[in-house]
């Protein structure tokens, strides 16, 4: 099998049977974490670690210890490719739509598959008003980001972002946002998924003297900026050029911050 038809799941550090994925095909009442996988190492391991504690405790009432995690997903890297893309799910055999679920041991799903940077971009972005439900945690089976990513390539956009009932543009499909205004880095100020690739860019900026801060972000505002970008497990950072009506210049050294930021971070072998 070629690396880019390359697929594999473990459940509790074993490989996963058809049985035992079956159940999953329609469960809905789970978090993950994604994360690339580069020669056996991996950026931003605690902040990962830190996500699926809290979901956990949110979710579940108990976090699985790290070591556990940890020996999941090393199981998993052991069984595969030097480099691939992994997510790590934490889920309840017990399911949804019942109160089982609410005291169950959570379950550790690991699915490696093919390396991946992301798109090259510059992305264009449509806007719709949406709020993610729990908004804090990266949980499964939301149709409203992909409904939306649909509706975006209809529209002749490459993918979409959304704004809060306040008007308040908060992150995109499976994206944070961030801003720049030709000195300073611009977080957008709203509920949303603080992004381990997030954590890692910021603690980076913070590391090398970058003046950074949070802000309400209109559509409006966005259209004054000097450059915007998305980021998640993929890439520190594509260029957005335009989010609805408003264009915005491709910020070439915004880039490279966010990209050099990226860079400084430590690998931690897995």
């Amino acid at each position: 099998m070629s690396l880019a038809n390359y697929h594999a799941a473990h459940i509790d550090g074993h490989p996963a049977t058809a049985s035992q994925l079956a159940p999953l095909a329609f469960a809905g009442f789970a978090h993950f974490t994604a994360m690339q996988i580069r020669n056996r190492s991996v950026k931003g391991l605690d902040l990962h670690l830190a996500r699926l504690r809290k979901a956990s405790t949110e979710l579940f009432g108990r976090a699985l210890p790290d070591d556990r995690i940890l020996s999941c997903i090393g199981a998993a890297v052991d069984a595969g490719p030097r480099d691939c893309s992994l997510t790590v799910t934490v889920f309840a055999h017990d399911g949804e739509f019942t109160v089982n679920s609410m005291d169950a041991e959570p379950a550790v799903l690991v699915r490696t598959g093919a390396p991946s940077n992301g798109p090259r971009g510059p992305l264009r972005l449509s806007v719709a008003e949406y709020e993610r439900p729990l908004p804090a945690i990266k949980h499964v089976g939301e149709i409203g980001k992909t409904h939306y990513l649909h509706q975006a390539a209809r529209q002749g956009f490459d993918d979409a972002a959304f704004v809060d009932r306040h008007g308040r543009l908060s992150e995109a499909t499976i994206w944070n946002l961030v801003f720049w205004d030709g000195d300073t880095v611009i977080w957008p100020n709203a509920a949303m998924l603080t992004g381990t690739m997030m954590g890692i860019v910021q603690r980076q900026l913070d590391r090398l003297g970058v003046p950074q801060r949070h802000e309400d972000i209109t559509l409006e505002r966005a259209g004054q900026l000097a450059g915007a970008a998305v980021m998640n497990s993929w890439t520190p950072g594509i260029a957005v050029t335009a989010m609805a009506g408003h264009n915005i210049a491709e910020a070439g050294p915004f880039m490279s911050l966010l990209h050099d930021a990226y860079a400084a971070e430590p690998a931690r072998p897995l």
